[in-house]
């Protein structure tokens, strides 16, 4: 049965490790298929979506072993310009493997992507700036083409500081003749991490980590062994499990720099957290306070991956709290599943919830509909009095390891099946 039971109410003490980032492996798979060496990369969290992303290298021509936690990745001969099927549209990360095909072989046809159902994510903004670099599109019947003969430079100003698109520029840039500049680029670790493994590679990009980015292309890229960081979002996961049930976790190898804006609201909560050398730890207190308006944002703001576990914390605070989604608009799709264990939350709109804290959510049977959604459901039937049965949890298996394990290294009563 693809389900999680939860035996909750009760207070969490223990410690974990957090696994490699879901957000950064992905794009930094695809950016190997550059390379006509082999690459290894380590720290590779034993997810789903990495499953599917080696699935569809495969299919194209890559040799890819996994060795417990490294994956080897040997690029030197690619196939196929054609990826189709579940794995593309299963998972939203595939687009990634556009830029990184026209940058490769300069054609690829494949399927439109899929994913979780948060929003509408159209990609017409990664098809318009790689058009920009000279690239022609087709499409037809559910699948499209994309073919370049010549990548070229270019000044490419981002509608919206869109992690996914930016990534796809910077793949086809380090390929492409000449000078590409991203202006409103994206700013998250992710792409800082992506940034640094293709110039560890031998790609020369400037003003990583900033708002516009610089990449001279056409340097020839070799193999390297690169270590994956740590998981911002899992590691929030499970410090917003301490701040809704109580406790005192230690979170190992939690990259505290990339979650700044959850840990003030940690602390606005009530929770005392202490950073040392090693990871977090989080001491949470029986009183919680609400938060009277947060919204999500890009990054360094709260994360909208953050925004349905969070809301599970705040559904027992006393008092009323306001969350506005501002990144996309269905990210509301746990309050139903929420008020089936006594939540109270209003929503206004498809960009804002208001949530009056109760007393204590309780244990039943719910259903994940996306990853982050599914993550949030175990925060609350970890929170909630009895047993609570989370149903689809292939969905939360897309971006943690062993949520079961972690979880019960905190001392939580769960067991999959």
């Amino acid at each position: 049965m693809d389900a999680i039971h939860i035996l909750g109410g009760n207070a969490l003490f223990g410690e974990t490790k957090i696994q490699g980032s879901k957000n950064a492996v992905l794009p930094v798979m695809a950016a190997a298929l550059l390379i006509q060496d082999v690459c290894m990369i380590e720290n590779c969290p034993h997810i789903s979506d990495v499953y599917h992303m080696q699935q569809l290298l495969e299919s194209i021509g890559c040799k890819v072993v996994r060795s417990d936690k490294t994956l080897t990745i040997d690029a030197r001969n690619i196939l196929e310009d054609t990826m189709s099927g579940d794995h593309v549209t299963g998972m939203r990360s595939s687009i990634t493997l556009l830029g990184a095909m026209l940058g490769r072989i300069g054609e690829v046809t494949m399927a439109y992507p899929g994913g979780c159902v948060i929003g509408e994510r159209p990609i017409d903004m990664h098809l318009n700036a790689l058009r920009r670099m000279g690239v022609v599109i087709y499409e037809k019947d559910g699948c499209f083409t994309a073919r370049v003969k010549a990548l070229e430079g270019a000044v490419i100003r981002l509608p919206v500081s869109s992690v996914g698109t930016t990534e796809n520029v910077i793949l086809a840039a380090v390929m492409a003749k000449g000078v590409t500049v991203i202006q409103n680029a994206a700013k998250e670790p992710e792409i800082v991490t992506l940034c640094e493994f293709l110039r560890e590679a031998g790609a020369v990009i400037e003003g990583i980590g900033g708002s516009v980015l610089i990449i001279q292309g056409g340097h020839r890229l070799h193999g390297i062994r690169f270590r994956v960081p740590a998981d911002r979002i899992v590691a929030g996961t499970y410090l917003m499990s301490v701040l809704g049930a109580g406790g005192h976790i230690f979170l190992e190898d939690a990259p505290v720099a990339q979650m700044r804006s959850m840990l003030r609201v940690a602390e606005e909560i009530g929770a005392e957290v202490h950073v040392t050398r090693e990871g977090l730890n989080i001491i949470a207190k029986e009183y919680k306070k609400p938060i009277p308006y947060i919204k999500t944002e890009i990054y360094p703001g709260f994360p909208t991956d953050m925004q349905s576990p969070l809301m599970a914390v705040l559904s027992t605070c006393e008092g009323e709290s306001v969350i506005e989604e501002t990144i996309f608009e269905d990210r509301f799709r746990i309050v139903e599943q929420l008020r089936k264990m006594g939540a109270s939350i209003e929503l206004r709109g498809r960009r804002q919830a208001v949530i009056q804290g109760v007393d204590s959510l309780l244990g039943c049977e719910v259903a994940a509909e996306e990853l982050r959604g599914g993550a949030a459901l175990v925060i609350a039937g970890s929170m909630a009095l009895g047993e609570t049965v989370v149903k689809n949890c292939h969905f939360i298996e897309r971006g943690y390891e062993d949520i079961c394990r972690d979880y019960r290294n905190l001392g939580v009563h769960i067991f999959g099946k």
